[in-house]
């Protein structure tokens, strides 16, 4: 049984990406749940020490809870390449450098798949619930797909715009939110955290 959040719960998003803000902000607003941003509260991120999505959520989400005093909401999510061994994974947002740069993240996962014929991608997300008093509750979600090449569409963020779900035929770059909300790996996390925590 998940520690619930009722409506008009003050919470921290543990994230200073700017994507992320926005699809969090579309996923809670139906609740009654008014998020922070922890940049606007003037926290630093932590340093993503994990070997896995669901440990770096963690530090993430239990960081901002204990600085803040308030409950906390973290993501850590990434792309994954079959052909790459599963990389870039938990380093995907550090494939883009110091700027963050996913054109060239992307561009970097095309030129290392070279001609591999094995397309097979994913996404995972890990949602971290933290309160200040330490207990955390954590959700998976996954999204399989194709990665494709070269990338299409302007919506999304990160590696969005060469993904295509699988039966799909748009990339998440080119999807309009709502399509995408529907089936990504977020929301599929998302989902659970709702069913947990929201009912």
């Amino acid at each position: 049984m998940g520690r619930k959040l009722p409506p008009g719960t003050k919470i921290v998003l543990a994230s200073h990406n700017k994507g992320k803000l926005r699809e969090f902000s579309d996923l809670l607003s139906p609740h009654g749940i008014e998020m922070v941003p922890a940049g606007e509260l003037g926290l630093p991120e932590p340093d993503e020490t994990a070997p896995d999505f669901a440990g770096n959520a963690r530090i993430k989400a239990l960081a901002a809870a204990q600085a803040s005093g308030m409950p906390a909401f973290s993501d850590d999510s990434g792309f994954c390449v079959a052909a790459l061994g599963g990389e870039p994974g938990v380093l995907s947002a550090r494939w883009g450098g110091p700027e963050k740069d996913f054109s060239k993240a992307m561009a970097l996962v095309n030129e290392r798949m070279g001609e591999a014929t094995d397309r097979r991608a994913w996404f995972v997300a890990a949602l971290c619930l933290a309160w200040p008093d330490g207990h955390t509750e954590t959700f998976q979600g996954r999204v399989d797909g194709t990665a494709v090449w070269p990338p299409r569409g302007g919506k999304g963020f990160g590696y969005d715009p060469m993904f295509v779900p699988l039966g799909g035929t748009e990339t998440f770059g080119e999807m309009d939110a709502d399509a995408k909300h529907a089936i990504s790996h977020r929301a599929r996390a998302f989902a659970q955290v709702l069913a947990a925590c929201f009912a």
